[in-house]
C-alpha cells in the first residue's frame, strides 16, 4: 500500500484528484488544502509520494516540497500546475528535486502512470540504498575479520603458514598432511 499526499488550495481540484486516486486499490490518499497543515502531517506520518499544486496562498509548491524533502528525503515529489513557468520548473527541479512537473488539466491515465512510475523509481532507490548499506556492513565485518586474522598470524606464524595459489585457493603441503 502506497501512502500519497495531495496538496492543493482548490477543493474542486483536490476532489477530482482524490476520486481519481481512490480507484487505485493500492493507494492510501490524504488530501490537504493547506501546505502548512500538510507539513504538520508529514512530520508524524511517512508518505511515499507528494503531489502538490505550484501556486498556493501560504507557500508555493516548490517551497512546500523543499520542506517535505528535508523531512522525508526518500519520498517522491511531483508538482501540478496550470502554468508552465520555466523558472518555476527549474526551481522545482533544483530546490525540491521533484520527479516530474505535471500540467493542468491532466490526463487521468498519464497522471496515474506518472505516479506509478515515480513509486517504482522510489522503490528502486530505497532498495539500492538498502543494498549499499548491506555491502558497507559486510565490508566492515570483512575488514574486522581480516585484521583479527592478521593479528593471529603475527602471534602464531607457524600455525597459520598458508600457501596461496594465484587463483586465491589454498595449496596444501603434502608433507604436512602425511604427518
Amino acid at each position: 500500500m502506497y501512502r500519497i499526499m495531495l496538496v492543493d488550495d482548490e477543493p474542486n481540484i483536490l476532489n477530482a484528484l482524490n476520486r481519481l486516486f481512490k480507484r487505485e486499490k493500492d493507494f492510501e490518499i490524504e488530501i490537504f488544502e493547506s501546505a502548512k497543515e500538510a507539513i504538520k502531517r508529514a512530520q508524524v506520518t511517512v508518505f511515499d509520494l507528494f503531489l502538490s499544486d505550484y501556486r498556493m496562498p501560504e507557500m508555493n509548491g516548490v517551497k512546500f516540497l523543499s520542506e517535505i524533502r528535508a523531512l522525508q528525503s526518500e519520498s517522491m515529489r511531483l508538482i501540478l500546475s496550470g502554468h508552465t513557468d520555466l523558472d518555476a520548473l527549474l526551481g522545482a527541479i533544483n530546490q525540491a528535486q521533484i520527479y516530474r512537473f505535471v500540467t493542468k488539466p491532466w490526463n487521468d491515465y498519464d497522471l496515474i502512470s506518472t505516479v506509478r512510475s515515480a513509486l517504482e523509481y522510489r522503490n528502486i532507490l530505497v532498495e539500492n540504498r538498502r543494498l549499499a548499506d548491506t555491502v558497507r556492513d559486510q565490508a566492515e565485518e570483512l575488514n574486522k575479520r581480516k585484521t583479527a586474522l592478521e593479528k593471529f598470524q603475527k602471534a602464531h606464524p607457524t600455525l597459520v603458514a598458508i600457501n596461496w595459489a594465484e587463483d586465491g585457493s589454498i595449496v596444501l603441503d603434502d608433507q604436512l598432511i602425511r604427518k
